[in-house]
This record gives C-alpha cells, structure tokens and sequence, in this order.
C-alpha cells in the first residue's frame, strides 16, 4: 500500500481534502449505523450511509472510484457503534488518498476494514455494553428502585456523554493519523492494559449487582414457632447472599450451554411457583 504524509496537510495543487464540516456528517450518520441492521451482512447499510459523506465529496468527478467505494462500504461490517468512528476515520483518510493518489492500492482499504472490525468490535464490547452500560443501568436501578425520577435521566447522561465522546475522538484521530494510528497504539500496549482494566471494573460492577439486585429468599423455615429462623439465614451465615450466586451461577452455566433465555426464564418461574407452594403447604 503506497502511503503519502502529505495528504492531510496539503492545502494547494488541487488536492482534495475533507472539510470539518465533511467529518461531521459522517460523525452523525455513523449514529444510525444499527437502523438498517441486517442478518446478512449486519451493519453495512449504515456503515456505507455514513462513510458515502466523504465519497461523494472526494470522487464526485469521477464515477467509477466513487461506486467502488460505495460497494465497499456495502461489504460486511460488525463493529461496536461507538468506536465505529475510528475506523470510519482511517477508511475516509483512505479514501482521501485514493483520490489523491492514482498509483493507491484500494483493495487496502476492504483489507484494512477486515483487520480492523474484530479488534476493535472486541475493546468495544468490553468498553462500552460490558462495562459503561452496566455501571449506567446499576446506578439507575437503584434510583428507579426508591422511587427516584432521575434513575432514567441519569442512565442515559452516564451512558450517552461518554459514548458520544468517544464516537468524536474516535473519529477526529482516526482521521487525523491514518492507518498509523492502530500501529502506534499497538506499540504501546496502552489498549490492552484498558482492555484488562476495564474487564476489572465490568466484573467488580457484575458482582455488586449479584449482591444487591437479586433477591431469593427460600420461604421455608427451619424449627418450629418463635425459634423457627428462614433456611436463607443459615446459607446467608456461611457466606452472604450465596442464594443470589448460586441463582446467577446456575443461569450463567445454562447459558454456556446454549440453553435458550426465554427456556430459562420459564423455568425460573416454574421452580419459584413450585417452592412456593410447597411452602404452603408446611
């Protein structure tokens, strides 16, 4: 793949170049990139929606480059929606040199989509559902739970403020530093010690909601009038909440084992009616 520094730099000689006000376009189509989600190819409709923002600018003279840049877009494409940005960045700084370029190698540019999409679908997925969306929806449970109004407020300013800056930066670097950009942070090592911090953080966040948002209490009771204590007292003395673990433990291994969530919920249900009713009838 043939490179030029230069392409972001120039001003002069009838270069083309994306315009600020080019990058925002993409910025704001890239948050439909899901609208059109298919089972076939997934997000490609909106990945070639956002990314046509800067291929109709940069090969409006020449209608060949431009529907080929087009189809790429159409390609396969499954990445987290917040840091598709990035690549949205390094595919327009591509494609600023393809039409810069007539020596550049555009099936670099598919190539480079491909390396990219597992990598960065696998940080954002810790980053964003696995980990900020979680703390978003523990802290807004807890409000919604006493009643406060600003559960769903807060939920969606945790959630929304930092995922649009990162879609912004995201995007401003990856055009910025090109294809570079994914090398430099490779040798740094930073993205794998924010992968590990974050898996941390999302695991630590998973364990206190175990704890205070599960209730299981087994209504049965063990001795006989004043004495009689709830049998969730005595597994509660030989390590706290062990009944919400050992209900997330056992629903955890079913999903392991590709048992169907709907079939696990039904049988939740089933075996909290059943327990109930025996209960009763002691």
């Amino acid at each position: 793949m043939t490179t030029n520094s230069n392409v972001h730099t120039e001003q002069n000689g009838g270069m083309k170049k994306l315009s600020q006000k080019d990058l925002r376009r993409i910025y704001w189509r890239s948050c439909q990139l899901d609208v059109s989600w298919n089972y076939e190819r997934q997000q490609n409709l909106g990945y070639s929606y956002a990314i046509s923002a800067a291929v109709d600018k940069l090969h409006k003279d020449n209608p060949e480059k431009k529907k080929n840049a087009l189809k790429r877009g159409l390609e396969f494409m499954a990445i987290t929606p917040q840091l598709s940005t990035l690549l949205l960045g390094i595919n327009a700084a591509m494609e600023e040199e393809n039409a810069n370029n007539p020596n550049f190698d555009e099936n670099a540019i598919n190539s480079v989509k491909t390396s990219l999409m597992g990598p960065l679908a696998g940080i954002g997925d810790s980053l964003i559902p696995g980990t900020l969306r979680i703390i978003a929806a523990g802290i807004a449970i807890s409000l919604a739970m006493s009643g406060n109004i600003m559960a769903p407020i807060l939920y969606l300013l945790i959630f929304n403020i930092p995922a649009f800056l990162i879609r912004y930066f995201c995007l401003k670097y990856g055009y910025k530093f090109g294809t570079s950009f994914l090398t430099t942070v490779e040798k740094t090592g930073i993205m794998d010690k924010v992968s590990y911090g974050a898996s941390i953080v999302g695991l630590m966040v998973i364990g206190g909601m175990i704890a205070s948002q599960i209730w299981l209490d087994l209504p049965i009771m063990v001795g006989s009038g004043d004495f009689a204590t709830p049998l969730t007292d005595y597994f509660d003395q030989i390590m706290p909440c062990l009944i919400p673990l050992g209900c997330f433990g056992g629903m955890y291994y079913l999903l392991g084992r590709k048992v169907k969530t709907t079939t696990i919920l039904i049988g939740l249900i089933i075996v909290c009616v059943a327990v109930c009713g025996i209960a009763a009838l002691f």
